[in-house]
């Protein structure tokens, strides 16, 4: 028997049929690995469910924390090289496990691989493709909604999205675990950012895919908690990985980024909602960990910088 070479974790909320379907793709994988499942609090009976060919490791927590509770939850427990965590509202294809594995063994520098999330109803275009991260303090997913045959070809991207991707166990252990101050929302950014600041890469990986139906859990691409928990995580992403001179660099295009956001989230109903987040990120910053700063990790401070120029350039040409 071929020695298990990855776990996979999925955190549940709430998603018994979701978390049924997703199982059942995970029993075709062409190789063999660990599944933990971590069940937020769950009242469905999600625990209840089993698989005929998968052992399922369940860690039941007695109330819901988060996306990063429930994750590192998971991460504790791990005992191979790497992990892939999965949305609970995914499909994947048979290969998808493989192909994960072989794009984050290509280098010892590569921290995590993003999958080619894929929209669960149109399977043609991309849901998501890793994530880009600028100036403007946006988090932004690459290719959204855009034709799956644009982004067939691999890449480093800035971070990838927490809800399809691989990840170098110890590297993580290195770095620390995701966030619990965050919850829910731009987690797999910061964790992506952190990385980026410790010298490693982050890739997209189109070869293994999935097929995500989105805001399964939250029930709306917007709400009123969403856009709080997302307007104050983007402080708090701010203010824990930009030491003082690029945060001075960047504070130009920040105000006006917020300002932008501000006014999209009007037109939706909701900028009162994100105001209350900017205000509670920056009353709260102090309490989060910040990123400490080594002299050696400059250059990759200057290599952050230039992405997130570029990014911004990058949302607005990407075809």
């Amino acid at each position: 028997m071929e020695e298990k070479q990855v776990t996979v974790i999925i955190p549940n909320y709430n998603g018994r049929q979701l978390l049924k379907k997703c199982i059942e793709t995970l029993e075709c994988q062409t190789v063999r690995f660990r599944l933990i499942v971590v069940d937020n609090g769950s009242t469905d009976k999600s625990t209840e469910l089993a698989s005929d060919t998968i052992d399922i490791d369940w860690v039941k927590l007695k109330q819901n924390t988060g996306f990063c509770g429930a994750v590192n939850a998971g991460i504790r427990l791990v005992e191979t090289p790497y992990f892939i965590l999965l949305n609970n509202d995914t499909e994947a294809e048979p290969d998808f496990v493989e192909q994960l594995l072989d794009a984050i063994q290509d280098s010892e520098k590569i921290f995590s691989c993003s999958a080619q999330m894929l929209q669960y109803g149109r399977r043609d275009y991309i849901d998501n493709a890793g994530d880009y991260y600028t100036a403007l303090g946006w988090a932004v997913a690459r290719g959204k909604g855009k034709p799956a045959a644009d982004y067939s070809r691999a890449a480093e991207v800035f971070s990838c999205c927490g809800g399809a991707a691989i990840y170098r166990t110890d590297a993580v252990r290195k770095i620390g675990l995701f966030d619990e101050r965050h919850f829910a929302y731009l987690e797999d950014v910061d964790m992506g950012y952190r990385a980026r600041i410790y010298g490693y890469r982050n890739c997209y990986a189109p070869a293994a895919k999935v097929y995500h139906v989105g805001s399964a859990t939250t029930g709306a691409r917007y709400n009123e908690k969403k856009v709080f928990l997302a307007a104050r995580n983007s402080v708090y992403l701010i203010y824990k990985n930009m030491p003082p001179l690029q945060l001075a660099v960047n504070l130009p295009l920040i105000v006006p980024g917020i300002l932008i956001k501000w006014m999209f989230f009007v037109r939706k109903g909701f900028g009162r909602d994100y105001l209350r987040g900017i205000r509670e990120g920056i009353r709260q910053r102090g309490k989060c960990q910040k990123v400490p700063f080594y002299p050696e990790n400059t250059i990759n401070y200057v290599r952050i910088q230039m992405s997130l120029w570029g990014n911004i350039f990058r949302i607005l040409f990407e075809k």
